[in-house]
């Protein structure tokens, strides 16, 4: 009897040649770093060198983070992956009213260019690839990376790294937008401009179908709306009169690896393709580079459970060897405590380790894409694609991805799916080891890892501090400057820069921003 996968597709108990009948290898396959990319965007995948292993990682303040930072990399992690607090990703700084109580909670709290000193103190930016998980006020991240890289000596070509900057799936599944959509979505644009010139080797966009897997989307629900998005910037960087090979080779993706194994590889699988195909077909992209889906990887934080919180250590190598046969270029596996606190220093490490293993102690990295040719996988693939594509036509029929967010529709087939997760789940339809199933009656005992509640006061403090010790004209000229080009049609960038380099906080450059463009306010209109 067959069974369903997350996505609701057939799983048959067998695959046999019927299941590739018509299938031609030299369409659907290619070779690895040709189109159409299923097998993998480099020729050689890791059998030249590992991905890149990351550790997400940021919390209370700056120096707290940067000390996690530098044990990281002393233990072998090669990219830095930085959190940052709810009032950062808001545009807030840490001594508004509405930051009290989240200071410092989910991530670093960073206010201004001197907390950004501190975070990268003592490790070299020309060194070091950064992701920053940070998307309305990305562009203020960016920016406040490359001013200390500038203080550093470190020109703005050596820099490499990516900020995430994808504020459409905030709309939909996440919700730490500031701006609407059409200004979120010019300044999107402003970045890729202002990256193309001044940052080269920066990635501009990480379009992240994480978040909607982890606020319920199934696996095609996550790639059809991700690539929904990407689609959506590309359009947007297109129309603001961007050559497509100009800017398309820096765009990256962020996807999230589940316990089931099987669905996750023909899901990246699929995704190369699919995108490979929209590039070149809907966009007339020339460029082999702009053709190729690069995605970074984080295993599911919404599987790990805070009962025998240990089994997660089994969950996340499983998700992690689904991300690495499905050719990711970068990876974060969580912490097997997660789902109870910020993550302790050795449950980091044994996070790390299971990267490593796989790396260096396993098989996997000897041959590129294992699984070409496996009945079962190749149908799943093409399974997936289809089901996929089905899906985002339905999102141009609605006008495509902005249309369909200001319409609730993404949102709306997100929270049923998620509802149908948690109604199986209740009944035990879904085994959840350790939570519906195989439970202990007594848990062992966990000491988590607790934010000093001092630090949001210590924040305010340092707040006050700068505040008094710069030259608020030169804040106030910049800050002008800012809302004109807001206002018109300049590159936004270059004039948040020089208010940043002023010791304008975040809030203040946000706040700015505000006035011009005003705030979003959500629809649950579908």
């Amino acid at each position: 009897m067959a069974r369903e996968s997350e996505s609701g597709l057939p799983i048959e108990p067998v695959y046999g040649p019927a299941a590739l009948t018509g299938w031609d290898p030299a369409e659907q396959l290619g070779e690895p770093g040709s189109y159409p990319f299923t097998r993998g965007v480099y020729p050689s995948m890791y059998t030249g060198r590992p991905w890149t292993m990351r550790q997400y990682a940021g919390f209370g303040t700056a120096a707290e983070s940067n000390a996690r930072y530098r044990e990281l990399i002393a233990h072998g992690t090669t990219g830095l992956s930085v959190a940052f607090d709810l009032p950062t990703q808001m545009g807030h700084d840490s001594d508004a009213p509405l930051a009290h109580g989240e200071v410092g909670k989910v991530g670093v709290a960073i206010d201004s260019i001197e907390d950004m000193r501190v975070l990268f103190d003592g490790i070299p930016l020309d060194q070091v690839s950064t992701s920053m998980t940070i998307n309305a006020p990305a562009a203020l991240l960016l920016l406040l990376y490359q001013l200390v890289a500038e203080e550093q000596g470190v020109p703005a070509d050596r820099l490499t790294g990516t900020i995430q900057n994808d504020v459409l799936k905030e709309y939909i599944a996440r919700g730490t937008y500031i701006f609407p959509p059409k200004p979120s979505l010019r300044l999107t644009a402003d970045i890729f401009r202002y990256c193309t010139a001044e940052i080269p080797r920066w990635n501009t966009i990480s379009i992240s179908g994480y978040h909607m897997a982890e606020a319920g989307a199934s696996p095609v629900q996550e790639i059809a709306f991700t690539l929904a998005d990407g689609i959506e910037y590309v359009r947007t960087a297109v129309a603001a009169g961007m050559d497509v090979d100009d800017f398309a080779p820096r765009l990256s993706f962020f996807f999230v690896a589940r316990t089931t194994f099987l669905e996750e590889v023909a899901k990246f699988r699929a995704a190369r393709r699919i995108w490979a195909r929209v590039m070149r077909e809907e966009f007339g992209a020339k460029n082999p580079k702009s053709l190729m889906l690069r995605f970074h990887t984080q295993t599911a934080g919404v599987q790990l459970t805070a009962q025998q919180p240990q089994v997660n250590l089994v969950r996340v190598a499983v998700q992690a060897l689904g991300a690495v046969l499905g050719g990711t270029q970068s990876l974060h596996t969580n912490s097997f405590d997660e789902a109870i606190a910020l993550p302790t220093a050795t449950s980091a490490r044994l996070a790390l380790r299971t990267q490593q293993v796989l790396a260096y102690e396993t098989d996997v990295t000897a041959t590129v894409d294992p699984f070409a040719g496996s009945y079962a996988v190749e149908r799943m693939t093409d399974d997936m694609a289809a089901a996929v594509v089905e899906l985002m036509d339905r999102v141009e029929g609605l006008g495509g991805a902005e249309a369909a967010i200001e319409q609730g529709f993404q949102k709306a087939e997100i929270e049923r799916n998620a509802y149908r997760i948690a109604q199986e789940t209740d009944s035990g339809e879904r085994v959840v080891v350790g939570v519906n199933r195989f439970r202990l009656d007594e848990e062992e005992p966990y000491e988590p890892l607790r934010v000093d509640p001092a630090i949001e006061a210590r924040q305010c403090e340092r707040l006050a501090a700068l505040r008094a010790g710069r030259d608020q004209g030169a804040v106030d000229a910049a800050l002008a400057a800012l809302r004109k080009a807001a206002g018109g049609e300049d590159n936004v960038l270059y004039p948040m820069k020089e208010a940043l380099r002023a010791r304008a906080t975040v809030g203040e450059v946000c706040g700015a921003l505000r006035e011009v463009w005003g705030r979003y306010v959500p629809t649950d209109a579908f």
